[in-house]
């Protein structure tokens, strides 16, 4: 497997990134997207702690995924609780997906969206905290849109694969997501992941990545953090992606794991493995 890493760019005008990025859809660091948010000065772990605290935040696990723990929440804190606990070392408990504005809405005149191009999602704003070391495993985006993830205070690994690397990153069928570690590649297990190639960076405070539409992305917290994901939709045939998505994770993936659990599971995993080796069949 190789990793080569993302562009970053300062000064993008709106024509560049659509032309250089968006069409062809290629990934981005933007160092300056985010510059003129009062989020990036403001958004503090003190300042958070002291203005927000007392929010309940529900938290997941590393096991998120497992087919007996599927999205489930594994515990419930009080936000200025958790912010101490990742401040203080390595935790696996992260804030998954979660919409902080429905909490403290004022929070919203902290941000702003980009003109970058059109078609963002105002009503789907969602932040992502985690401890050092934790991570999210290699998936794409169920709704199929495209994400501009800003990283404030701390340091957060990216890794992305495009579409086209799907097999050999065993995707497992009726789902968005991958069993693959690219961190430490288990080439063993998933030989046909050698000749997948990766785009990497580290994102720093203040940064925004783009993630193009269908992109996978596997993330590391290098530090203990918190980012926020705005998304954005160019395309009628990528929503209507999105709503497949969603119609087989809710009512094939979900009703199969409740019903075989485990035997659903390793069925998905034999699917991943038969279609990955396709690829060095055709290499062959």
């Amino acid at each position: 497997m190789k990793l080569v890493p993302i562009e970053k760019r300062s000064g993008l005008t709106r024509e560049e990134f659509i032309e250089n990025y968006l069409k062809p859809s290629k990934p981005v660091v933007f160092t300056d997207l985010a510059k003129d948010w009062p989020a990036v000065q403001k958004w503090t772990f003190d300042w958070l702690r002291e203005n927000h605290g007392s929010i309940d935040v529900p938290l997941v696990d590393n096991h998120m995924h497992d087919a007996d723990k599927y999205f489930q929440i594994a515990k419930t804190m009080k936000f200025g609780d958790y912010l101490k606990l990742i401040e203080a070392g390595p935790t696996d408990l992260r804030i998954f997906l979660f919409d902080i504005f429905k909490k403290a809405p004022e929070l919203a005149n902290d941000i702003r969206f980009p003109t970058i191009m059109d078609g963002f999602l105002k009503s789907y704003k969602f932040v992502f905290f985690g401890g050092q070391g934790s991570i999210t495993s290699l998936h794409y985006d169920m709704d199929c849109s495209n994400v501009f993830l800003t990283q404030f205070q701390t340091r957060k690994q990216v890794i992305l694969f495009s579409p086209e690397e799907s097999r050999r990153l065993y995707h497992h069928p009726f789902t968005v997501m991958s069993k693959v570690d690219p961190i430490n590649p288990d080439y063993e297990r998933f030989p046909a992941l050698k000749g997948a190639v990766g785009h990497e960076t580290t994102l720093l405070h203040g940064e925004t990545i783009f993630i193009p539409s269908l992109w996978w992305h596997y993330i590391r917290y290098v530090d203990g953090g918190f980012s926020l994901a705005l998304r954005a939709n160019n395309s009628i045939f990528t929503a209507v992606r999105g709503g497949m998505n969603l119609v087989r994770h809710t009512f094939v993936d979900k009703s199969m794991t409740k019903l075989l659990g485990l035997g659903w599971q390793h069925w998905k995993e034999k699917k991943a493995v038969e279609n990955a080796q396709e690829v060095l069949e055709e290499q062959a």
